[in-house]
């Protein structure tokens, strides 16, 4: 299956497993990227020690292209950005931050750059400043989200950029997949689906939450302080919400959602922890390896992109 991402990274797949903190280490990225797919690895919230120790692992398990996801609020970005350098990684996604500025020293490492940004008016900056491709993801996505959904930016970014675009954002099956590539994107980011992968280290609690959950179960907490993160309906975001719309001040809010993440991930603390999970909540049946995902993915969107004629007849 080839597109303009495919050629880019020199993937077999047009799918980019996201980075998800806590979650996506070295060993997830490099089951990801050896079924096919781009194994990414996250760096928020760790230092330059595991950073480095992650991408040496995914190197020993694979000799596929992987990458590393940089926040770019971290406090510890530069030596993030420097080790990603050293160890000459295929490439970075970018986020929560300005990319622009360390774009110079990633090319002359040879590191593709694939800032995540929200709109239009952002993808063509990145794009006028030297990014290889963007990612844009939808408001329907688990973590961080912004305002516009999958359909909305996939409609109104694709047609004014020339790199390519990938889009985030509820994807979970072969016909999203199949539905990003008729609307002209180059392939997709997912992570929620990853997040049952047998080589993912999900808590084995936060994996049976989502398994269990039903495609009404995601809320979004964090949206009255400018911080909307999205996960499953708990203990833990039920009550967050609730202190949102009596008023509760933001200092406050940040203090009681500081370490859920870890917390529900890590721990399996599926209650008090944020279960950060997007929309698309259904198809997540099964433990199953990165591999399976990944193939399964790609048998059912190749069948729905052979039906489409049919469906314009």
């Amino acid at each position: 299956m080839n597109t303009k991402l495919t050629s880019l990274l020199n993937i077999k797949y047009p799918i980019i497993q996201g980075g998800m903190a806590w979650i996506s280490d070295g060993k997830l990225a490099a089951a990801v990227s050896e079924a096919g797919g781009a194994g990414v690895i996250a760096t928020g919230g760790r230092d330059g020690d595991y950073v480095r120790e992650q991408i040496r692992l995914a190197k020993s398990l694979t000799n596929k292209p992987f990458g590393v996801n940089v926040m770019l609020m971290a406090p510890n970005k530069d030596e993030v950005v420097d080790i990603i350098c050293e160890e000459k990684v295929a490439f970075v996604t970018l986020g929560a931050g300005n990319p622009v500025p360390f774009f110079e020293k990633f090319d002359q490492a040879g590191v593709k750059k694939i800032p995540v940004v929200p709109n239009v008016k952002l993808a063509k900056r990145v794009q006028n400043s030297g990014a290889d491709a963007v990612v844009v993801e939808g408001m329907e996505a688990g973590g961080h989200i912004g305002v516009l959904t999958t359909m909305a930016l996939m409609t109104q970014v694709i047609p004014e950029i020339r790199i390519p675009v990938i889009v985030a954002g509820g994807f979970a099956d072969g016909r999203g997949l199949a539905a990003a590539l008729v609307m002209g994107a180059a392939g997709i980011q997912m992570g929620t689906k990853f997040l049952l992968a047998v080589e993912c280290a999900a808590h084995p609690k936060f994996k049976q939450k989502l398994i269990e959950a039903v495609d009404t179960d995601t809320i979004v907490t964090g949206q009255t302080i400018g911080h909307a993160v999205r996960g499953v309906k708990n203990k833990f975001s039920l009550n967050f919400v609730e202190l949102e719309k009596q008023g509760t001040p933001e200092e406050e809010l940040i203090k009681l959602a500081t370490g859920t993440n870890r917390l529900a991930a890590v721990d399996g603390d599926i209650e008090n922890g944020m279960v950060q999970a997007g929309q698309s909540l259904l198809p997540l049946k099964q433990i199953e390896p990165a591999k399976d995902i990944v193939e399964s993915i790609i048998a059912e969107a190749r069948a729905v992109l052979l039906q489409a004629p049919e469906l314009a007849k």
